[in-house]
């Protein structure tokens, strides 16, 4: 079984910066792909930010400049560097892995969101 656990969300100020942690424990292979996704009230979830093993990265256009995705692959973490946060910016943000277990099935696995707020 694979969990991951998200830290970091809160309440910022517009203009104000926040980061995201994501840890991915149990019986992990290898992960391939990691990832932020966001879901706001009403609206579908939407991917925010991934990155693959090798580095490759891919932003949601509304992200591009102000955040960062990285990645730890000896900690099997992700982390999400959010910078001049807007309003619009206020989800629920839900971290997403990848990959392969020890038994060699691929898993697709969530993890519980963590709420970010940009309010003044």
């Amino acid at each position: 079984q694979v969990r991951l656990v998200e830290s970091g969300g809160g309440l910022v100020q517009p203009g104000g910066s926040l980061r995201l942690s994501c840890a991915a424990s149990g019986s992990i292979l290898r992960i391939n792909s990691m990832g932020w996704y966001r879901q706001a009230p009403g609206k579908p979830r939407e991917l925010v930010a991934a990155i693959t093993t090798g580095g490759g990265t891919n932003y949601a256009d509304s992200v591009k400049g102000r955040f960062t995705i990285a990645r730890d692959n000896a900690k099997n973490t992700v982390y999400l560097q959010m910078n001049s946060l807007k309003p619009e910016d206020t989800a629920v943000y839900y971290c997403n892995a990848g990959g392969e277990n020890w038994y060699r099935t691929r898993f697709d696995q969530w993890g519980q969101g963590t709420q970010v707020t940009v309010s003044s």
